[in-house]
C-alpha cells in the first residue's frame, strides 16, 4: 500500500497519507486546507535472505584482516582494531 508524503500551502504541515489514487491530494490533517502538494520521497528497501547487512547505506561491511599481516594500523596483528 502506497504512503505518499505531502506539504499544506497554507500551514507549511508535512505529513504522511495511504492514498491508492497517485494522484490524489488528500487535506491538510493540522488546518483542513485542500491546498496540499506531494513531496518526492527518498525510497527506502531492506534485503532479505542471506544478503550481508548492508547498514543504513547499502556500504558493504569491511573484510576481516587476516592475522598474520595485521591492519593497516600495526602491521603486526596485535592491536584492538584488527582483533587479533
Amino acid at each position: 500500500m502506497p504512503i505518499f508524503e505531502y506539504k499544506c500551502a497554507d500551514c507549511g504541515k508535512e505529513f504522511e497519507e495511504l492514498v491508492f489514487n497517485r494522484d490524489e491530494c488528500p487535506p491538510c490533517p493540522e488546518c483542513k486546507s485542500e491546498k496540499t502538494e506531494k513531496l518526492m520521497s527518498a525510497c527506502k528497501f531492506k534485503t532479505g535472505g542471506g544478503a550481508p547487512d548492508m547498514g543504513d547505506y547499502g556500504a558493504a561491511p569491511a573484510p576481516a584482516a587476516s592475522s598474520s599481516s595485521g591492519c593497516a594500523g600495526c602491521s603486526g596483528g596485535d592491536c584492538s582494531s584488527c582483533g587479533s
